[in-house]
Parts: C-alpha cells; sequence; structure tokens
C-alpha cells in the first residue's frame, strides 16, 4: 500500500472511532448514576434494537475474522464455526431468553440466586462470569491487534502490541462514561455496518465468479493446496481419534456456550417486558443467520481469490482473510479503490472488536461490582457506590485483557472464542439449568456446580496442547499436556452438571420448595419481574 493510500486508510479508520466516541458522549451524558441505567440503559430499548445489539455482542472479530480465516485455510472443517454458532440460538431461544429476562435484573448471578443464598452464589458465578469474559476479551484484543497492524502496513510484534493498548483505553471510555445505553447503541451501530459490509463483499465475491458457486469451490479448492480435500471433512479435524473428538467438543462448547456467556444473557435485562426479550431473540437469529451463511462465502471467496498460502504468510492463523480479500476485489494494494475498500473493511472490522469489548467488558465490571463486590459489601451502602466501583473495574479489566491479549497475540480468535464457550458451558449453564427447572437444587449445588465446571475446563485446558507439546502452544518450549484435546467441553460440561447434582444430593440443607414455586411461576408468567 502506497503512503498516499495508507493516509486515506487512516483517515477512514480514523472516522469510524471518532463516531464511537460521538455516540458515547452524546448517549452517556447524564444518565448513567444509577445501577438500572448503567447496567441495563434504563430497560427502554425496543425488540427491534435489542435484537439488533445482541447481534452486535455476538458478531465478533471471531465471527468476522476468525471463521471465514479458519475456512480459508481449512475449507469444510472450517465451517463448524458458522453452524455451531447459528445452532446455539436456538439453545438461548427456547430454553432461557424469556426465562432470564423473569427472574434476573442484571447479571447471570440474579437469575441463579433468586431462590437460594446469595452470596455464596453471587462469589462463584460472578467469578465464572468473569473468566468466561476474559478468555472471549482476549480473543477480541487478538484481532484488534491483527487489524491494526494490517492496516499500519506491519505485521510486527510491537505494532501489534500498541493497538491492543488503543483497543484497551477505547472500551474502558466507552464502558466508564457511556455505560449500557452508549454500548447498546454503538453495538446497533456496528451490527448494521457489519452486515452491510459483509453483504457487499459476499456479492463482489459471487459477482467476481459470476454467480456460478461451483465455479467458487473449485477455485478455492485449486488454491487451497489441498486439491479436492479441502471440500470434505477431515482437513483439519479428521485423522485419527483425537482430532475427531475435538471437533465434538468444540461443537459442544459452541451449541451449549452461548446461553452460558454473561455478556449476552445481560443483554435480556435491557427490554421492558420477556415477550420483547423473546422477540429480540428472534430478530437476532434472523440476523446471524444471514452473517453465518456470508461468512462461509467470505472464507471459501478468500482462498479463491487470495490464496490459503497468502492467507497464512500474513497470519498463521488467518485472521486477516477478510481484509486481504477485499483488497484484491478492490483492485489489489496499488489501486485507490482496493485501499478505500480495504479500509472500510478494517474499520468495520475495528468498530466490531471494539463494540464487543466494550459489551464484555461491562459484563465484567458487573460481575464485579454487582457479585463480587455486593457479596462482601456492607448491607446499606448507598446504590451509587456500586456503579463507581463498575468504573473502576473497568479499567482493572482493560489492563488486564491487554496483557493477555499481547500473551495470546498468535492465537486463532475463533479457537480462543472456542475455549471461552467451553468454560460458560462448563461452569455458568449447569448451574442456571438447574436452578430454573429442578425443584430440589440447593445452594450447595449451585457453587459445586460453577466451580466444578469452571475448574475442570481451567485444568484441562492448562494441561492440554494449548498450553504445552506444540510449536503453536502457548509455551512452546514445555511439553507438561496430559489431556489430548485443545477444547476440553466434551469432559468439562458433563462433570459440570455432575458437580451440581452431587452438591445438590449431598447438601445438608433441602431445596426449598416453596422458592422454587415462586420461582416457576415468575419466569413463565413474569409476575414480579422487574
Amino acid at each position: 500500500m502506497s503512503g498516499d493510500h495508507q493516509v486515506l486508510a487512516l483517515l477512514l479508520f480514523g472516522a469510524f472511532i471518532a463516531a464511537t466516541l460521538c455516540i458515547t458522549s452524546r448517549v452517556g451524558r447524564g444518565k448513567q448514576g444509577s445501577p438500572e441505567e448503567f447496567y441495563a440503559g434504563g430497560r427502554q430499548f425496543s425488540a427491534m434494537e435489542n435484537g439488533f445489539a445482541i447481534a452486535g455482542d455476538y458478531l465478533s472479530a471471531a465471527s468476522f475474522l476468525g471463521i471465514s480465516g479458519a475456512i480459508a485455510l481449512f475449507g469444510y472443517d472450517g465451517m463448524l464455526y458458522s453452524i455451531g454458532f447459528l445452532v446455539a440460538w436456538l439453545v438461548v431461544l427456547f430454553f432461557t431468553a424469556e426465562l432470564v429476562r423473569n427472574c434476573g435484573r442484571f447479571t447471570l448471578a440474579d437469575v441463579i440466586a433468586s431462590r437460594l443464598r446469595e452470596r455464596p452464589v453471587r462469589r462463584a458465578v460472578g467469578t465464572s462470569s468473569l473468566v468466561v469474559s476474559l478468555l472471549y476479551l482476549v480473543a477480541q484484543m487478538v484481532g484488534a491487534g491483527s487489524l491494526v497492524a494490517l492496516l499500519l502496513g506491519g505485521t510486527s510484534g510491537q505494532t501489534r502490541c500498541w493497538a491492543m493498548v488503543a483497543v484497551g483505553a477505547l472500551m474502558v471510555i466507552h464502558v466508564s462514561f457511556g455505560g449500557m445505553r452508549a454500548t447498546t447503541w454503538i453495538q446497533i451501530v456496528k451490527a448494521a455496518l457489519l452486515l452491510a459490509g459483509t453483504l457487499a463483499l459476499t456479492v463482489l465475491v459471487l459477482i467476481r465468479f459470476h454467480g456460478d458457486v461451483n465455479a467458487l469451490l473449485n477455485s478455492a479448492a485449486e488454491h487451497s493446496g489441498h486439491g479436492r480435500a479441502f471440500l470434505a471433512p477431515g482437513l483439519h479435524y479428521g485423522g485419527n481419534w483425537t482430532a475427531r473428538l475435538d471437533f465434538i467438543s468444540l461443537a459442544l462448547a459452541l451449541v451449549l456456550g452461548t446461553a452460558g456467556l454473561p455478556h449476552i444473557l445481560s443483554r435480556f435485562s435491557t427490554v421492558p417486558t420477556a415477550r420483547a426479550a423473546r422477540r429480540s431473540t428472534v430478530w437476532a437469529i434472523g440476523l446471524v443467520g444471514s452473517f453465518s451463511v456470508m461468512t462461509i462465502v467470505l472464507g471459501f471467496g478468500a482462498a479463491a481469490v487470495v490464496g490459503s498460502d497468502r492467507v497464512r504468510a500474513a497470519h498463521a492463523a488467518g485472521n486477516t482473510a477478510v481484509p486481504l480479500l477485499a483488497l484484491d476485489l478492490g483492485g489489489g494494494a496499488g489501486s485507490t479503490s482496493g485501499t478505500v475498500l480495504f479500509a472500510v473493511v478494517v474499520s468495520i472490522a475495528f468498530a466490531t472488536v471494539l463494540a464487543v469489548v466494550a459489551g464484555i467488558t461491562l459484563a465484567c465490571s458487573a460481575s464485579i461490582a454487582h457479585d463480587l463486590h455486593r457479596s462482601v459489601q456492607r448491607p446499606g451502602s448507598r446504590p451509587r457506590s456500586e456503579v463507581a466501583v463498575a468504573r473502576v473495574a473497568a479499567v482493572g479489566v482493560g489492563a488486564v485483557a491487554i496483557v493477555l491479549g499481547l500473551l495470546a497475540r498468535d492465537l486463532n480468535v475463533a479457537f480462543l472464542v472456542g475455549l471461552a464457550f467451553a468454560v460458560a458451558a462448563s461452569a455458568n449453564l449447569p448451574a442456571l439449568v438447574y436452578s430454573l427447572f429442578w425443584r430440589d437444587f440447593t445452594t450447595r449445588g449451585a457453587v459445586w456446580a460453577v466451580y466444578g465446571g469452571l475448574g475442570s475446563a481451567v485444568l484441562l485446558v492448562v494441561f492440554s496442547p494449548v498450553v504445552s507439546g506444540s510449536a503453536e502452544s502457548l509455551v512452546p518450549g514445555w511439553d507438561f499436556h496430559l489431556f489430548p484435546l485443545q477444547n476440553p467441553a466434551l469432559v468439562s460440561v458433563p462433570l459440570g452438571f455432575m458437580s451440581g447434582w452431587l452438591g445438590t444430593r449431598l447438601s445438608v440443607e433441602p431445596g426449598d420448595a416453596d422458592a422454587y414455586a415462586e420461582t416457576e411461576v415468575r419466569a413463565l408468567t413474569g409476575a414480579g419481574s422487574v
């Protein structure tokens, strides 16, 4: 990219950042004093607005960059992420959306603790929510580093480090000054931009191949270096029993993990009624479904137009496949149209990262201030102090996310998201399901379910090939891996459910049947919900 073109790209990029800061300044001004405003935006969003915001929260850098990159490198096997993300929404729609809206207030812990002893449950769920959110946050930081480094014309470690620092600073500003109201509007704008940009690229790819999908797939196979194997299962998850079990484990994590993601569940508290929560989920399914189909076209388009080798050379995990595809579709590195299209795509992707990290950081700060801080807070403290704690927590979360992002900067962002989903499915989902549907469930069962799922998932990852034992590991010079799979969900999800069941059966206090009956009526009818 020439110097003039790089200036043009940076100007477009700067305009996107300025727009997000304007939204935060305008929407958040003077309206974040109460927890209701800071965590739920005053519960004044419509079903359509919240549907776009949910899609914005869900369509992360991993969706836009990682999935297309995985398809560009591994063909058929890379499509698992697209299919898994879409199917996961059906679980949310049918089992949790309306019930969570009726039983909760701001966070996941509000739902689980509604009929149990608050302090131990809030402490456990707040801890697991923090771990899940940080894992998800790291994936977005890695994507941001790759994007900005590509925009600046370099892929050096130093450029990516400064990019992550910038993203961390911006997300802290958005959350601290804008709260849920500003974060939601940024998500809405970002979702519209992302879908429009993805649609434009998809149309350009189809035009390049004259609308002939077979020609697109054949060209992708030819330029992938794998021939027809690129279009068949097994290139990434085939070959031996370990890879196949990893495939099943990842699918389980993606499908079940969505229902345990704190920043997604907190979105249902921003609408006024349970009906609006269900309708917003339907909106989100339509938007996410359309996007998933388009990412498949972009992934195969990147392999066909850019070539898998060039995608791998720009980033080993394929995270820059879509920006490179945009550059080539626009006419190449030396053309103005190619530069403009490239800059627009990178800016949209960066806006995606900013919006998602703001949503996750808000969920993190809510877990710290509303759950963890509240569990040790003295009774009678002023509500306003909780918002102050949440603002300070956002700064700390930003600093931790930057450090963890730097450590994981060479991993595929979609893979990192898979890990976050695994922990959510293992720690949060069992406690949520038992709390909503099991009459005998007790406080000890909830605590055991959360810590059992969280501990087993984290331990299995620590002793997996993700951390040691291969050249792609976090510590490549070491080999202490004992667990063969990269994703722990196949083992940790059953352990989470088993821990909750065992804790309840061994509990000295019986389940409160009256409290469960009250929760059941509230969950099904919305009576008494806030």
